[in-house]
C-alpha cells in the first residue's frame, strides 16, 4: 500500500486526487490550510489531515517528517488571489501571496520532500499542479498566469535534476476547472483521474487536447520574435 501526500486536499482538485487514491487503496495524508474542510475530508477518506501553509517552509518541512514512507507526492495547493486584472492593476501584497503560495509553495514542497524520496532510493513519483495559464499568455488574470509559468518552468528544471533517479517528476496543466476558483469547466474528478493515468503512463505532461495547438502557437511566436496573440485567435 503506497502512502500519497496531497497539498490543497480539502477540495478541488486536490480532493478529487485523495478520492482518486483512496478508491485505488492508498494511505493518505492530506494537507490544507482549511481547518475544517481538511478534517471532514480526511474523516472521510479515513486518511491523516496536517493543518499546513505551503508558503511556510518550515510547515512543509514537518508535514514531510509527518509523512513517514510517503511515494506519492501530491503538490496542488494554488490560489487565484484577490485582482485579476493587468499586471500593473495588481496590488503589490497580491503578488507577494499568490507567487508564495502557487511558487514558493511548490518549492517548498521540493525542498522537503526530494531528499527524503532520494535518501531511500525507491522509485517515487512528485505531481505538480501547475495551469494551462502557465502555457499561455492571457491580457488579465492577475499574478496567477505569471505564477504558474514559474511552476512550469520549476517542473522542468526539477525533471532534468531527478533525470538519473528512480524519482519521477510530471505536472498536470489543466484549463477551467469546476472548483472553487470557477464556477466552469471540467469536473475535477476527470481532471484527477488523467493526472494518475498520465502517471502510470510515464507522461510529463497533462495538457487539454483542445489547447495544444495555442500552446504550440505561442512557443512559435515567441521563438520567431514575434508578439503574443490572444490565444486561439
Amino acid at each position: 500500500m503506497t502512502t500519497a501526500v496531497i497539498t490543497g486536499a480539502a477540495g478541488g482538485i486536490g480532493l478529487a486526487l485523495a478520492e482518486a487514491l483512496h478508491a485505488k487503496g492508498n494511505r493518505l495524508v492530506l494537507a490544507d490550510v482549511d481547518a475544517d474542510a481538511l478534517t471532514a475530508a480526511a474523516d472521510r477518506l479515513g486518511a491523516s489531515g496536517v493543518v499546513a501553509d505551503v508558503a511556510d517552509p518550515a510547515a512543509m518541512e514537518s508535514l514531510a517528517e509527518r509523512s513517514g514512507d510517503a511515494r506519492l507526492i501530491c503538490l496542488n495547493a494554488g490560489i487565484v488571489g484577490s485582482a485579476v486584472g493587468a499586471p500593473w492593476e495588481v496590488p503589490a501584497e497580491d503578488w507577494d501571496r499568490v507567487f508564495s503560495v502557487n511558487v514558493s509553495g511548490v518549492v517548498n514542497g521540493l525542498r522537503a520532500f526530494v531528499p527524503r524520496l532520494l535518501a531511500s532510493g525507491e522509485p517515487a513519483h512528485v505531481l505538480v499542479t501547475a495551469s494551462l495559464a502557465g502555457l499561455t499568455v492571457f491580457p488579465a488574470g492577475g499574478a496567477y498566469g505569471p505564477s504558474k509559468h514559474a511552476v512550469v518552468a520549476l517542473v522542468q528544471h526539477t525533471a532534468l535534476a531527478l533525470e538519473d533517479t528512480p524519482v519521477r517528476v510530471s505536472m498536470i496543466c489543466p484549463a477551467l476547472v469546476a472548483t472553487g476558483m470557477s464556477k466552469e469547466g471540467v469536473a475535477a474528478a476527470d481532471v484527477a483521474a488523467e493526472a494518475l493515468k498520465a502517471i502510470d503512463d510515464g507522461v510529463f505532461a497533462v495538457v487539454p487536447r483542445e489547447w495544444q495547438p495555442a500552446v504550440v502557437d505561442r512557443a512559435q511566436r515567441v521563438a520567431a520574435g514575434l508578439a503574443p496573440t490572444f490565444p486561439g485567435s
